[in-house]
Order: C-alpha cells, then structure tokens, then sequence
C-alpha cells in the first residue's frame, strides 16, 4: 500500500500551473464551453417533449444561466397564476408542473386532449363507456415510453371507468400483449408494467381486486396480476400534499381539504390491512406469468 501512495511517488519533472494559473490536466474554458453545450444538447433530445429539461453542469460552478440546483430555494413554486383567467386545460398542466416539482420529476406532454375535449360530456359519459371513434393512442405512448426506456411503467387499472383511465390501460394491455405480435423494436414488459388502483374511485367502490372488473380487462392468455403492497405510512403527508395542488379537483371530488384527508386515511389503512402491512399502504398489481 505505501508502495503506491501517490505522495511516496516523486514527480519526473517538475509540473507547473500555466500563466492563468492552470495546471497541465485541466480542461480549457473553450472546451468546457463545448462540452457544456454537448450535455444540453443531449438533454434536450431526451426531453423533447417535457415541459423542463435537466443537464450536466460540467463544471459544478454556479453562474446566473447554470445555478446549483440544490442553492435555489423554492424552485418552481414562485410562478403567479390568475386561475380565474385560465381555462382547464391550463390550469391542469399548471397543476401537473406543480406537483412534478415536489416529486422532483419530469413532465412529457404529448398534446392529447382530456376527454371533456373530445366529445365526451358529464359524468355519465365520462364514466362509461370509451366510444369507437375514440381509440387509445397505442403508437404515440409506445413510442414514448421505449424512448425513455424506463425500469417500471405505471397504467391505471381503470377502477372507476374514467375513460382517458381505461385507454391508459388498455395501452398497457396492449404492451404485455406485444411480444406475441411482430413488432419492432421488440418489447418485454412482463414484470416491468404495473397497474394502480385509481383513487379515490377505489376507496368509493370498495375496490378488492382485478375479480372486480368485467371483461373489459383481459390480461394475455398466461399471464396474470400479483399485487404487491409498499408502506407508505412515513409519507402520507407527503402525498396530501401533492393531491392539494390540484385545487380544481379536490372541492369537486372530496367537498373540502379535510374530506380529501378522511378518504386518503381510509383507503390507505384498508389496503394496508388487506396486505398485512401496519400503518398505510399503496398496493400495485404487476403482470407475471405463474
């Protein structure tokens, strides 16, 4: 070990800074430049679609274009919008871009409209029955999701049957279906697509598992769903609080703050029991072949 300490080891000659002060194995300001550039560059075509992008700061210095990330207090939280003046859809992707900043995630926005836009009108239309006419966009999401090639892939089941929800997850059928068909780039999504209860349409349906649904949702043939419960007891305030920052839902769902509050403390102490799990649980349904 002594034998290869660097400081045992003498220098052939003697190593110098430069006039400005640089030593010999440091990088150029020009070509940090580029290679700064190159790092945004790449981003911004991983994130072609998201709402924001994050990059490399090469140099892990802070400058008024490239802050710290973790100097900035109170990202994204100081942005002033008149809701009164906005329509829906502005005031949902407002909400959306609030909660991925508290989960300190990233949007893509596909430019699908809601189905209150496409044609679909109170609840008894938006709660029914997905028309013909109104196909799930399968190659649009497909395409997105193998570009971002993620680990674990979220569907809703549908509980509920809120139809954007249900052509959400009958694309997510369609995907666990993928491998049986010629399809290119070929795709594997067994145990890497999961389904989750919609709530709070679960905890208002007494929702218990996929035997609830009807013929609507039909796995490929050998395969089936295994739920899987996680504890989410220490975050439970967490998770109030991103569902108060979409404040055009919550009056309308709950009636009030705290009737949000009873129902996300039932449902979540429910599913805790089902699981064995003290405290509260979220419980997911992966695909598996038995």
């Amino acid at each position: 070990y002594e034998a290869f300490r660097r400081s045992n080891i003498a220098n052939d000659y003697p190593v110098l800074p430069d006039a400005g002060g640089a030593m010999p194995w440091m990088a150029e300001p020009e070509r940090i430049a580029v290679t700064q550039e190159r790092a945004n560059t790449q981003a911004r075509q991983f994130w072609q679609r998201s709402s924001w992008t994050r990059s490399a700061n090469v140099t892990n210095e802070e400058t008024d274009l490239r802050p710290i990330a973790d100097s900035v207090g109170g990202q994204g939280s100081g942005e002033v919008i008149d809701f009164a003046a906005a329509d829906a859809t502005e005031i949902r992707k407002a909400e959306d871009e609030r909660y991925a900043w508290l989960l300190t995630a990233s949007l893509v926005w596909l430019d699908l409209p809601d189905a209150v836009y496409r044609g679909y009108e109170g609840d008894e239309e938006l709660l029914g029955e997905v028309r013909p006419d109104d196909p799930p966009p399968y190659d649009l999401v497909r395409q997105e999701i193998l570009r971002l090639e993620p680990q674990m892939v979220y569907f809703p089941m549908a509980v509920g049957g809120h139809v954007d929800h249900q052509l959400c997850r009958d694309i997510g059928l369609a995907m666990l279906g993928d491998e049986r068909r010629w399809v290119m780039p070929p795709t594997e999504m067994v145990g890497r697509l999961t389904f989750y209860e919609d709530f709070p349409y679960a905890w208002w349906s007494d929702f218990r598992g996929p035997e609830d649904f009807d013929a609507s949702f039909e796995l490929p043939p050998g395969m089936s769903l295994e739920a899987r419960y996680s504890d989410i007891t220490e975050v439970m305030e967490q998770k109030a609080a991103g569902l108060r920052l979409y404040a055009s839902q919550v009056t309308r769902l709950f009636q009030s703050d705290q009737g949000m509050l009873d129902d996300l403390a039932g449902y979540h102490a429910r599913v805790a029991l089902a699981g064995g799990v003290e405290g509260s649980a979220e419980r997911y349904w992966s695909a598996v072949r038995p």
